[in-house]
């Protein structure tokens, strides 16, 4: 089992930055990637950008160029760096890890709210 905790959530004003940070602890061995999804009200959860062990990232087109992703071995902890902030990024956000490919480990997610 892998256990993934979520923090660095809040309010932000349109054009801010958060940081955002995902614990991993159990069996992270069999980890091979990271995620970050979101969901807002009334949407389906999407994919926000992930990060394989080897540090390749992947992003969603509404993201590109803002968010950025990170990973420290040393801590087992993944980032999501947030930068101009928009309204429509406003979502819980939750991490998500990998193995074999599929995203089956959740966080209890963190509510990112952005003001216009």
């Amino acid at each position: 089992q892998v256990q993934l905790v979520e923090s660095g959530g809040g309010l932000v004003q349109a054009g801010g930055s958060l940081r955002l940070s995902c614990a991993a602890s159990g069996s992270i061995f069999s980890i091979n990637a990271m995620g970050w999804y979101r969901q807002a009200p009334g949407k389906q959860r999407e994919l926000v950008g992930s990060i394989t062990n080897g540090g390749r990232t992947n992003y969603a087109d509404s993201v590109k160029g803002r968010f950025t992703i990170s990973r420290d071995n040393v801590k087992n902890t993944v980032y999501l760096q947030m930068n101009s902030l928009k309204p429509e990024d406003t979502a819980v956000y939750y991490c998500a890890a990998a193995r074999g490919g599929t995203f089956g480990s959740w966080g209890q997610g963190t509510q990112v709210t952005v003001s216009s």
